[in-house]
């Protein structure tokens, strides 16, 4: 790893003294003008592109495949980016894009069969409890100073990279290096927030501020206010909630991706809260050893139930008829039309597609009529605990991948990333990995046209964000199981507490057979025997019991107060 100031006098030092005469320069001009704005200055943008050049020149005339989910950020590496590394580098890529599911059954396949498929992969941080205790993927840490120390940049400055605490093992490695990253936060129409005849009729209701709710009461008040009170603007029907429920896998994402911790399910503790995180899995030391109450895990206490509860009763009684019957990818759009007034749970990526000009929820001055900000807790959330999700794609080597594709692939892994394109890509897919790119002047300039992104990242509460953490051994074959049984309780079948409660016993049965086939290490599950729920919720932290009242007071703050708290 290397300190910032290491990797600017490194970045200096190369600047003044360029590798070699014979790098790519008439493709490094070509390209550079794609590549700004950059944090670097022009000088050190040639240095840096120089010696990817150099490094790159063993590799020439190989040719490379590389994958990732498709998303804008990865459209663009995928379209411009990998263009211009071949052009520069002489090493051909192929960055293959497929659907998210697609690129965990690839990884599977390849960990399974030790076939390389692809020589490197962009897959979620979701995965390091995986990747981890399978000892399947190099570790990083250890490829920078062994195989891959030839070709690791001086100038990739592992500190600037936000996300890097994500992709960390619990032995302290770093197992992938983050790509993308955006978070699950709440979204709103700010324009129907500040209007004075809405906020006067609000708060006669309810005698509190219509602003950002801080808590999920506030979030309900305020779903029903506009569903039922408001009921139409500007002769639309409007609604105080949108979400999706159909039963697919991408149901599972809306479950895993947190919610259980914006509920407050789990422990305090960040990234990811210790022993009990946000699936409800409870670790000793590394192993997992409970998921249900009855063994100390909490996928199946009151406070799991409690978020499962409130899911479905939003989703039927405040949100658009409709959505019940939506995936994801049908649903994200919605919010769009201009007929929702908040959304609790909103992916940043959809920024892009939320700025385009002559949507419903756009002003004609090319700023939203909407805002973003921090999540609304649950009624078991306490201080010092994780408050909502936070994707983050990073590149992944297999040691199933020979070593020299290995390299040739860590090196454009490395250029996708660096200082000179990161800024520019960071402003095509709003999706930003580096400290620096953040603070940069022109993310300054865009503030007020993202909608708070740019506030949100820049503040002290993202790192309240984080992805699935390291509590989950085997995030494709455990992640199966929350949609299918989710769903079971959205179409009514189960309750909502018969649901959490197959739950948490599929992932013990799953964790068993993982004990029993002894792959995983000294960090495999090994399953607590059963005390049963009476004396695991009589315990300090995670499980909790249930609470007297689960719908205390609203509390809101407005957004402009809010926006000013963080400077």
């Amino acid at each position: 790893m290397f300190k910032p100031t290491i990797a600017r006098l490194a970045i200096t030092c190369l600047a003044l003294t360029p590798l070699t005469t014979t790098a790519n320069t008439a493709a490094i001009d070509k390209w550079l003008p794609e590549f700004q704005p950059s944090t670097l200055s022009r000088d050190a943008q040639v240095a840096e592109l120089e010696w990817f050049a150099e490094a790159a020149k063993p590799y020439e005339g190989m040719a490379i495949k590389v994958v990732s989910e498709t998303i804008t950020t990865h459209e663009y590496e995928s379209q411009v980016l990998a263009k211009a590394f071949s052009e520069i580098t002489g090493i051909e890529v192929t960055h293959d894009l497929i659907g998210e599911g697609d690129v965990v059954e690839k990884l599977q396949t390849q960990m399974q069969t030790q076939q390389n498929i692809y020589d490197a992969y962009i897959n979620d941080s979701d995965l390091i409890g995986t990747h981890s205790r399978y000892q399947q993927v190099r570790n990083l840490t250890d490829w920078m100073a062994g195989d891959g120390k030839a070709v690791t940049s001086p100038t990739l400055d592992i500190d600037d990279f936000i996300g890097r605490s994500f992709t960390t093992g619990p032995d302290g490695k770093l197992y992938q290096l983050p790509d993308q990253q955006f978070a699950n936060l709440y979204w709103f129409r700010y324009d129907w927030f500040t209007d004075p005849d809405l906020k006067a009729r609000f708060h006669a209701k309810y005698g509190y501020e219509l602003g950002v709710p801080l808590n999920w009461s506030a979030y309900e008040d305020i779903a029903n206010f506009f569903t039922n009170d408001v009921k139409t603007i500007d002769g639309k029907r409007v609604y105080g909630h949108m979400d999706y429920g159909k039963k697919d896998p991408s149901l599972g994402w809306r479950f895993t991706d947190a919610w259980l911790s914006m509920a407050g399910a789990g422990d305090k503790g960040l990234p990811n809260g210790l022993p009990v995180d946000e699936w409800g899995i409870r670790v000793e030391g590394c192993r997992p050893v409970a998921s249900s109450v009855e063994r100390g895990g909490a996928t199946d206490g009151p406070a799991a139930v409690y978020a499962l509860t409130k899911y479905i009763d939003w989703l039927r009684d405040y949100a658009p008829p409709d959505a019940g019957g939506m995936v994801f990818s049908e649903a994200g759009p919605v919010p769009a039309q201009g007929q929702v007034a908040q959304q609790i749970f909103w992916y940043t990526t959809f920024t892009a597609d939320m700025v385009q000009p002559g949507l419903p929820v756009m002003n004609e001055d090319g700023t939203p009529k909407w805002r973003m900000a921090p999540s609304p807790r649950g009624a078991y959330w306490e201080e010092g605990m994780k408050l909502g999700y936070q994707d983050a794609g990073a590149w992944t080597l297999m040691k199933s991948t020979p070593v020299k594709r290995a390299q040739a692939a860590w090196l454009y892994a490395q250029f996708v990333t660096s200082k000179s394109v990161s800024l520019k890509k960071s402003h095509k897919g709003l999706t930003i990995i580096r400290e620096s790119d953040i603070l940069h002047d022109s993310f300054t300039e865009r503030a007020a046209e993202l909608g708070g992104l740019v506030e949100f990242y820049r503040s002290p509460a993202r790192t309240q964000w984080t992805p699935t953490g390291t509590n989950v051994p085997d995030y494709p074959r455990l992640a199966q199981l929350w949609w299918q049984n989710i769903g079971n309780a959205v179409s009514g079948e189960k309750s909502p507490q018969a649901a959490m409660t197959d739950l948490a016993q599929d992932q013990e049965r799953l964790m068993k057979r993982l004990e029993r086939a002894g792959v995983l290490g000294d960090c495999g599950p090994k399953l607590n025997e059963p005390k049963g729920r009476d004396y695991w919720l009589a315990q300090p932290g995670a499980p909790k019991p249930r609470l007297d009242n689960e719908k205390p007071k609203g509390e809101t703050i407005g957004y402009d107060e809010l926006i000013l708290s963080w400077q």
